[in-house]
């Protein structure tokens, strides 16, 4: 494993994290709380005794379970081996008591008296001034750190540069932040440049969707003909990131063993400043044709979950992006396989309040709906 300083805090971490957002699930899983704990706990551990020091959760993955999942992984020495992250559920907290409560229970579900790093979770320019600011959570997050219960404030990130630029500058207190980076989304949410400028101030940067919640794993053939020599999808993807002196720690959401055994490999020949020209080039006319693609961008997240009719809200969307880059009869296969349509959609936009990536739901059912449901 090579390892990296994680900004200006003192000690290195693992370039490629463990996040448990996408843990395997039981065969037949009806949602994605039901997990394979076995599995998933033997996973986490392959990683930390691959090297892995760097261990992200969360109070809404995996329907509450991940917290558990990784306490219990954690047992028996390996929470010692590791830095700990999760986050707090910014649109659960009306009132400043909340913020307390819901920390000491993350701290039990998760078998600890403190995490390394916790983070104000998915915050954006609204929740920044709306919740942030008005219930003073930064007071409530420095006094958590006094007391012990975390060590290290920081915050994940789903909004523009200029408001990840002007949070940054509003508070000094942030020691990191976690943002989403891949070679397609340079100049999406917090950008290449906004990346830059957070290392600049001293801040150490987690990368989240290193791989686009799969799609990058699975890109075309006429894509795929198109990746840096020697590498395959997976490996290119990740090395893009860790080229950069900028980047902290990947996080990848290993959904099987064998996610984790080949991602180990790939972390160990990462290096700073090894791609070349000829790669670069190659990512570039990868994003370019990605681009020009008409796809939903959505990174099965699963935030937008459930949803009050039952709408499968990420497996429909992949469906329709299968339209495009698979062909019209395997997105309607897709899409048949689905118990409730598109057109079943009441607009009611509780899933688009907490979509990290801004999709208007509503209007793409509608899309999805005319196009496949036929």
């Amino acid at each position: 494993m090579k390892y990296r300083k994680f900004g200006n805090t003192g000690f290195d971490v693992s370039a490629l994290g463990f996040g448990s957002m996408r843990m395997p699930l039981v065969e037949g899983a009806k949602d994605d709380s039901e997990v394979d704990v076995d599995l998933a706990i033997e996973m986490i551990r392959t990683g930390i005794d691959g090297g892995i020091n760097y261990v992200d959760s969360a109070w809404a993955y995996h329907g509450g379970e991940s917290e558990i999942i990784v306490g219990s992984a954690l047992k028996g020495g390996y929470r010692e081996k590791v830095k700990l992250a999760t986050k707090s559920p910014l649109w659960l907290i009306e009132k400043e008591d909340d913020f307390d409560r819901i920390l000491d229970k993350q701290l039990d579900k998760l078998k600890t008296d403190y995490v390394d790093m916790y983070l104000l979770h998915a915050v954006d320019n609204d929740r920044f001034k709306n919740i942030i600011l008005r219930l003073d959570l930064l007071t409530k997050m420095e006094e958590a750190k006094a007391d012990g219960r975390i060590r290290h404030i920081g915050f994940s990130f789903h909004d523009g540069y200029d408001v990840f630029r002007n949070i940054i500058d509003t508070y000094d207190g942030f020691e990191f932040c976690q943002i989403q980076m891949n070679y397609i989304n340079v100049e999406h949410q917090a950008t290449l440049k906004g990346l830059k400028y957070a290392a600049e101030k001293g801040l150490a940067v987690v990368i989240m969707e290193p791989i686009l919640g799969g799609k990058l794993a699975n890109l075309p053939d006429s894509m795929s003909a198109k990746l840096p020599e020697g590498k395959n999808a997976v490996e290119a993807a990740l090395d893009f990131l860790w080229d950069m002196p900028e980047v902290s720690v990947v996080l990848s959401g290993m959904s099987t063993l064998d996610h984790v055994k080949e991602n180990l490999k790939y972390a160990s020949n990462s290096e700073v400043g090894k791609l070349t020209e000829k790669d670069f080039k190659a990512y570039s006319l990868i994003r370019e044709e990605y681009n020009s693609l008409t796809l939903i961008p959505c990174t099965a997240c699963e935030y937008c979950m459930p949803c009050p009719v039952g709408i499968e809200i990420p497996r429909m969307m992949e469906a329709y992006n299968s339209s495009i880059i698979k062909g019209y009869g395997v997105a309607v296969s897709a899409y048949e396989k689905l118990v409730v349509g598109a057109d079943k959609c009441i607009a009611c936009r509780q899933c688009e309040k907490v979509c990290p990536q801004g999709i208007v739901v509503s209007e793409w059912m509608k899309k999805i709906a005319s196009k496949l449901s036929s």
